[in-house]
C-alpha cells in the first residue's frame, strides 16, 4: 500500500481480487448540519461491498450538552460494535467519505484508539473511484457473521476536557486546531453557541492536508508545513482539536504520514471547550510561534 495508514484505488482492488472476506468496507459519508445526508447518498450509490458508518452513532458517545457535539464513543461498545459488524483481529477496515476524509480519518482514529491496527483511508476519497472508472452500486451487502475482535490496548491518545484545561500555558503543549481559520478566529461560527478557539492554539485547516484531487500530500511536504507549526514542540507534545473532534482525527492522519507519531486528540474540541461556562475563549488569527 501507498503507506500504512492509506490504500489507492489500485491497491484496494487487488485486496479485494485476493479476498474480499478479510476487507471491510466502511462508507463515513456524513454532514455536521444533516445527520441523514450520509446514508441518503450512502443509497443512491457506494462501493460495491461497502457497509454505511454513521459519525453520530457508531463513532460518536451520547452528546449531554456539556461533553461536545460528537463525544468519543465508550471504546468497549465501540470495539463490540465492529465485531459484530465481521471484524477479525486481521481484517483489513477500508473508511471512505467524499472529497475531504475527516470522517474517514475519525474511523481510522477510532478504530485504532480500541486496538485495531489494520484500519486505512481511501486516499482520495470516493472520487478516487469513481475517477477509475470503477462502479458504484445501490445494493447493501448482507450481514457478515460477528468477528473475534476485542478491544486491545489503544495504539492512538486522547485528552480530555480537565487535562486541557490545566494545561493552559504550559511551554510543554501545543494545540493544533483543524477548523476553517474564519471559524477559529470566531469570524463565522455557524455551529457553536460561542466563536473563537481555545487560547494559545494554532491554525492548520485540516484541507490544508491535501492537494486539488482531495489525496493527501507526500510525506515530505506533510512533515515541513507540520515542523513549521510545531516550532520547538515534539510530536508527542502536540494536542489536534477542532469543532467536535472529527478533523483533528484528520490532523492525526496526516501527521502520522508525515512520520510524525505520538500526537493527541482532544475528542471535546471547541464544542465542549465552549459549552463550559467559565473556560477561557480567544479569538482572532494564529499567534506567531514562539
Amino acid at each position: 500500500m501507498k503507506t500504512q495508514h492509506l490504500i489507492t484505488v489500485p491497491e484496494l482492488q487487488a485486496r479485494l481480487a485476493k479476498d474480499p472476506s478479510t476487507v471491510l468496507i466502511c462508507d463515513c459519508r456524513y454532514d455536521l448540519v444533516d445527520s441523514a445526508l450520509g446514508l441518503r447518498a450512502y443509497e443512491s450509490g457506494h462501493i460495491p461491498g461497502a457497509i454505511y458508518l454513521n459519525l453520530g452513532k457508531v463513532l460518536s458517545g451520547s452528546p449531554s450538552g456539556s461533553n461536545g457535539r460528537h463525544p468519543l464513543p465508550d471504546p468497549e461498545r465501540l470495539a463490540s460494535d465492529l465485531a459484530a459488524l465481521g471484524v477479525n483481529t486481521d481484517t483489513l477496515i477500508v473508511a471512505y467519505d467524499s472529497p475531504g476524509t475527516s470522517y474517514a480519518a475519525r474511523l481510522w482514529w477510532c478504530a485504532r484508539w480500541v486496538g485495531h491496527a489494520h484500519v486505512v483511508v481511501l486516499d482520495g476519497a470516493m472520487d478516487a473511484w469513481v475517477q477509475a472508472g470503477q462502479p458504484l452500486t445501490t445494493e447493501t451487502p448482507a450481514a457478515r457473521i460477528a468477528g473475534n475482535f476485542k478491544r486491545a490496548a489503544p495504539l492512538t491518545k486522547h485528552v480530555l476536557y480537565a487535562d486541557m484545561r490545566a494545561g493552559l500555558g504550559r511551554t510543554d503543549r501545543l494545540i493544533i486546531d483543524g477548523r476553517p481559520e474564519d471559524r477559529f478566529q470566531g469570524l463565522n461560527e455557524t455551529l457553536d453557541p460561542k466563536a473563537g478557539h481555545i487560547p494559545g492554539s494554532l491554525s492548520r485547516f485540516s484541507k490544508h492536508n491535501l492537494v486539488a484531487n482531495s489525496c493527501f500530500k507526500s510525506p515530505e511536504a506533510l512533515k515541513a508545513e507540520f515542523l513549521s507549526l510545531f516550532g520547538t514542540h515534539s510530536p508527542d507534545q502536540i494536542v489536534a482539536s477542532c469543532g467536535s473532534g472529527v478533523s483533528a482525527c484528520h490532523l492525526l492522519l496526516a501527521m502520522e504520514l508525515a512520520g510524525l507519531k505520538g500526537a493527541s486528540l482532544y475528542g471535546g474540541s471547541w464544542s465542549e471547550w465552549c459549552a463550559q461556562p467559565d473556560a477561557p475563549v480567544e479569538t482572532g488569527a494564529t499567534r506567531p510561534n514562539s
